[in-house]
């Protein structure tokens, strides 16, 4: 299928936007060790958008990959997972911050360093909400796309090192018209101790219509009903 738009998003930059459902969204990195921060909103009526505690329990997972869907509060898909290289993204491990940037990699400010200042996940998405017409109450749980993050017995927390390779892509599939908020940002759990410098391609396609047989469709039972959701929305809408 032909590339409808394309962007680069560059180590720390950000990108927002409405994409119409229907779409493809194919994240590509251009390098190893890429994490993508991705907050998603109905374009329509912004108070509806991701629930990542509905998300994972009603699929009974913690962590995300190919069939996977993203549930809104409402009960509907906003989207949903086609394509997966990795295996695993990460819904858990939330954005950094600005004390949690400075403290990692050294303290930076634009005001000294100018475009080369490292870039919170919280700063980015905040500036991006705004330009959208909503503001830091709006902020909510982020998928991590290309990290993962997996729990021992105890209940703790752990960064998989080396999981994302270059090239490697994930793409999903847009089920309604949504607000999409990237940030191109180092995982909180990340242990490096360098910023990362992973360039992420962004490519939106055209998808192919979603039938009965659908793989995400059928992943689950409770996929199907929240699909069945999504589909009487739009039936009433058009």
């Amino acid at each position: 299928m032909n590339v409808i738009w394309s962007e680069t998003m560059h180590p720390g930059g950000k990108w927002s936007g409405v994409i119409g459902k229907g779409r493809l969204v194919r994240l590509t990195a251009l390098d190893k060790g890429a994490n993508v921060s991705m907050l998603m909103y109905h374009a329509r009526d912004l108070t509806e958008r991701y629930n990542m505690p509905d998300t994972l329990k009603a699929q009974h997972t913690a962590h995300l990959t190919k069939g996977n869907v993203l549930m809104s509060d409402n009960g509907r898909v906003l989207a949903s997972i086609v394509q997966d290289d990795l295996g695993w993204h990460d819904p858990l491990g939330g954005y950094t911050t600005r004390a949690s940037t400075d403290e990692k990699y050294g303290p930076s400010s634009y005001q000294e360093q100018r475009n080369e200042w490292l870039r919170s996940g919280q700063e980015n998405l905040a500036v991006e909400l705004v330009r959208s017409g909503l503001g830091n109450r709006d902020m909510s749980p982020v998928v991590n796309w290309f990290s993962k993050v997996f729990c021992d017995e105890e209940g703790n927390m752990h960064f998989a090192e080396n999981h994302c390779l270059a090239g490697q892509v994930v793409t999903f599939r847009t089920e309604m018209d949504v607000l999409v908020i990237f940030s191109n940002t180092p995982h909180p759990l990340d242990p490096g101790g360098q910023y990362p410098s992973v360039p992420v391609k962004i490519e939106v396609l055209p998808a192919l219509p979603v039938d009965s047989q659908d793989h995400c469709v059928n992943y689950r039972p409770e996929n199907r009903r929240a699909f069945d959701n999504t589909w009487n929305y739009y039936a009433l809408q058009s």
